[in-house]
């Protein structure tokens, strides 16, 4: 977690998504969005404004919402 209160995720496999995407647990519960790139571009890391209280999620594997 940022000192802004963001969760840094590390991202498994491309592509990068887009900022504003979101971002759901295995239960496809909504923790929040996509709100910036960071890190290299074969390895980058997003970082994600959670829509409640970020604890908790450490070591947990995050999804992308995509649109359809």
């Amino acid at each position: 977690m940022s000192k802004s209160g963001n969760l840094i995720v590390r991202l498994e496999q491309p592509p990068v998504p887009a900022e504003r995407t979101g971002v759901v647990d295995y239960k496809i519960k909504r923790i929040g969005t996509v709100n910036n790139i960071l890190g290299p571009v074969r390895s980058p890391y997003v970082s994600v404004k959670p829509e409640a209280a970020g604890e908790g999620f450490s070591g947990r594997v995050l999804y992308l919402l995509e649109d359809n």
